[in-house]
């Protein structure tokens, strides 16, 4: 019987059986017993499934990277320690020493910087293209050696929408996949798979965790995308592996070979797995997303419409304003809401917005971003600190961009606070 992202959310991933518990039990061990020698020896050779140690494969972790498959409409999922790490195996289960991939250069400041500095000390280079220029301009970009194309559904901070579909063609003309950070949509609000993307990338810590309670990262795969048809370009998947006795993952594995060959290589050797217990909370919050996504994006527009009005804001980005440049792109991957997080500019110096912040009471200023309370950040100033300005410009953050991540309290108390704080600056 299929289901409904709404029934996903609480019933996904996990079935407990005749005296089982009905919530997904806390598997908090390291090792898995077995009874013979010849039974873990298959485990070690994938020649069997089951689990025995947890940095490759825990129950707890496997029910809820089941339940994200899930939600996204794809055939399997891993979970990772971090969103951080999640984009970094993504990119490096394709990629290796020489290789190249395409990036939005509207991505958040933390990926950018993973992209453009530690992974060219590891020898993958990365082109960053402005989602805005054509396609003749982009597709110059393409090399032999180009294994992937990067972007995020809602953009972090800007609140830019990504054109999935034209990039997931633009990908494929190139015979390689289209990998989207989907974290702000989350699958309640965009399901990329819907529109050509082949891999999913998610930083659980947001939305799917909602309470601030863990860091986790998910990255899933569509099944979709055909390494067979494209083996001279991604011969980790197609060709033998040594270390597993000479094992194909397209062979053996089938639309599971991407997961498998991520986990039996990227795990096994550097590690990045969830604990047990973050994944239970993780689960926890996964249950009630579809409630909390409704109203943060109903929040939102509220929010959005007020500082759109206030002759003290110079500007709003947040893709539900008619006004917006990609309410277009907005209405089509999004129709339903978007997210909670609103970009937007005072009028005045960075001082100002500084000042503005500071005055705020119960609306926080922390580096997190999208979880139940409302809170605020100065990208310039903390999350892309580390960016010059001129990456600071190529990745689409104005110096007085203020990051509003409006949660589910009561509207009213969020524009107040907000209206309050504005006065007092």
């Amino acid at each position: 019987m299929k289901k409904n992202l709404e029934t996903l959310c609480i019933h996904g991933g996990w079935k407990a059986g005749k005296g089982e518990p009905q919530q997904l039990p806390i598997y908090q061990s390291t090792t898995f017993k077995y009874e013979t020698s010849e039974q873990m020896a298959k485990l070690f050779d994938l020649e069997d499934e089951g689990y025995f140690y947890t940095r490759l494969a825990n129950p707890t972790n496997d029910a809820v990277a089941r339940k994200i498959a899930a939600l996204e409409g794809g055939v399997g999922a891993v979970l990772t320690s971090s969103g951080q790490a999640a984009n970094f195996y993504a990119i490096t289960n394709i990629c290796g020493a020489g290789d190249h991939f395409i990036t939005s250069n509207t991505i958040y400041g933390g990926t950018f910087n993973l992209f453009g500095v530690t992974m060219k000390k590891l020898g993958i280079e990365c082109t960053f293209i402005d989602p805005e220029w054509d396609d003749e301009r982009i597709e110059r970009e393409f090399r032999p050696n180009t294994k992937c194309f990067f972007g995020e559904t809602i953009s972090n901070p800007g609140g830019k929408v990504f054109d999935i579909e034209r990039f997931a063609n633009m990908a494929h003309r190139h015979g390689v996949p289209l990998i989207v950070d989907n974290t702000f949509a989350t699958p309640i609000n965009c399901r990329p798979f819907e529109w050509g993307c082949d891999i999913v990338t998610h930083s659980t810590t947001k939305y799917m965790d909602g309470h601030a309670m863990q860091v986790g990262g998910c990255v899933v795969d569509s099944g979709h995308f055909d390494w067979e048809a494209h083996a001279e370009r991604f011969p980790g998947l197609t060709e033998p592996d040594d270390s597993y006795h000479g094992l194909r993952y397209t062979e053996r594995f089938g639309p599971m070979a991407y997961c498998t060959k991520l986990v039996s290589q990227l795990m096994r050797d550097l590690g990045s797995i969830p604990a047990p217990q973050n994944s239970f909370l993780l689960n926890i919050g996964l249950e009630t997303l579809h409630l909390r996504m409704r109203q943060h994006c109903a929040n939102a527009q509220a929010v959005a419409e007020w500082l759109e009005a206030n002759e003290r804001v110079s500007w709003v980005n947040y893709c539900g304003l008619p006004s917006d440049k990609y309410y277009a792109l907005g209405q089509k991957y999004l129709p339903n809401g978007s997210c909670g997080v609103i970009a937007f500019g005072l009028k005045g110096t960075r001082e100002d917005a500084i000042r503005f912040m500071d005055n705020l009471e119960f609306i926080s200023i922390v580096t997190h971003v999208a979880d139940a309370r409302t809170c605020v950040l100065h990208p310039a100033s903390h999350t892309h600190r580390q960016l010059s300005d001129e990456q600071l410009r190529e990745a689409g953050v104005a110096p007085d961009l203020i990051r509003l991540s409006v949660g589910i309290e009561n509207v009213e108390d969020i524009i107040a606070d907000l209206r309050q704080a504005m006065d007092r600056a």
